[in-house]
């Protein structure tokens, strides 16, 4: 009687991000810190770079259109709440732009951190019992969290820190982890990913010194480096006076960008002695392109899509638009759907695969022209294997060949 009274005085349990509002939190454990600074490697790489910054939303944004198909062993669903929790993780995001921060997350820092909120509520985590189905979903910063190892070496907790108050995310006891933690691999590291904004730094260091290069040269063309020799008579000097007034002269008439191409004039035994290569000498825009196509190498872009020249590895764009989607997009997609399955899965009570509907991508309709043009004229095949072939179910009466 007196447990029933409790439980309807208890207040009601409601949804809700543990990371929306902060709070300090005790507990034991050893937070091992990321071995690297994300926030620098994004200012200069994602915030400074147009190479980066362009490599990273064209695969993150082409992750977000990804449409999936969810099977629940051979069988298409084509209707499920983990669809629609996919459709719409949160009240703040749709499902296009959650899984476009879950990629870009992954390029920048090599892992992603996504919280799963549900209406079971502390007593039901703490006591162990099964966790009601997950009804909202967060992608989190990755420079926030912080991996806490277990006795075993595996993680046992996730800290997430907001200006020096933290929250502690528990992994165990519970049907489902509030954390799934994906990252890229990484053989230096048992815990964090290596990202490829990482893996191409010293090419994104070599493009922006090219690019502060340029706009140095801009600020200062009329001015190039060089030296102001006095021919006046042996041993002679400038007065200091002289000195002073060819410095005031030089910066205002012919420093900054307004004074380019401005004659220099000379007067007294002065004479002007170039000491610097020009950018011809240096070989300067095909290093700044080689440096642009190495950053476009490790975020796995064609550099014709990001209109680097000089690169003639495809034929066409088209050709390098289809590769750009087998090669980079489609093995990410399919791998946060994995990963999004295998740990929403138990909540559901369900053996479920989230895959990618690739008849829904249209730079890869040549591809799907070419494989039904094949399979239709293949008479050896029944009318169910050419349908298998094609990535559709068996129908009735599909096990006979097809009529000549």
């Amino acid at each position: 009687m007196f447990d029933r009274l409790k439980s309807l005085l208890r207040a009601p349990e409601a949804k809700a991000s543990r990371t929306a509002r902060v709070i300090a939190f005790d507990g034991g454990g050893r937070v091992r810190w990321t071995p690297r600074d994300y926030a620098a490697l994004t200012r200069e790489g994602f915030a400074k770079n147009a190479i980066v910054y362009r490599a990273v939303r064209l695969v993150a944004e082409s992750v977000g259109a990804l449409s999936f198909v969810l099977y629940e062993g051979a069988a298409e669903l084509t209707a499920h709440p983990l669809l629609d929790l996919i459709a719409r993780p949160n009240p703040r995001q749709d499902g296009p732009s959650f899984l476009e921060s879950i990629a870009a997350y992954l390029l920048l820092a090599g892992n992603a951190y996504v919280e799963a909120v549900s209406l079971a509520g502390d007593n039901a985590r703490e006591s162990g019992q099964a966790s009601a189905h997950v009804r909202e979903l967060y992608a989190l910063r990755p420079d926030r969290m912080k991996v806490v190892p277990g006795p075993d070496g595996w993680p046992q907790a996730f800290d997430y820190t907001v200006n020096g108050a933290s929250v502690r995310f528990d992994q165990g006891g519970t049907a489902q982890p509030p954390i799934l933690h994906l990252t890229l691999f990484n053989p230096l590291d048992d815990y964090y990913g290596l990202s490829p904004l990482e893996a191409a730094a010293c090419a994104v260091d070599t493009h922006n010194a090219a690019a502060r290069w340029n706009k140095a040269l801009l600020d200062n063309a009329a001015r190039p480096s060089g030296a102001l020799v006095y021919g006046g008579a042996e041993g002679g000097t400038l007065t200091h006076d002289q000195f002073e007034r060819l410095k005031r002269e030089l910066e205002r008439e012919y420093q900054g960008a307004a004074n380019a191409g401005r004659p220099l004039v000379l007067e007294g035994g002065l004479d002007w002695k170039a000491m610097s290569l020009t950018p011809k000498d240096m070989d300067f825009m095909e290093a700044k392109h080689a440096a642009a196509r190495e950053i476009a190498l490790a975020f796995g872009v064609p550099p014709m899509l990001l209109a680097i020249p000089g690169d003639n590895t495809y034929s066409n764009y088209q050709e390098a638009n289809r590769v750009f989607w087998r090669q980079t997009v489609l093995p990410l997609g399919a791998r946060i759907g994995a990963a999004l399955t295998q740990w929403l899965a138990p909540s559901f009570g369900a053996a479920l695969t989230l895959a990618v509907d690739t008849d829904k991508i249209d730079a890869l309709a040549p591809d799907r022209a070419a494989l039904w043009e094949r399979v239709s004229k293949a008479p050896f095949l029944t009318v169910n294997e050419k349908r298998a072939a094609t990535g559709y179910g068996a129908v009735a009466g599909g096990d006979v060949f097809p009529a000549s």
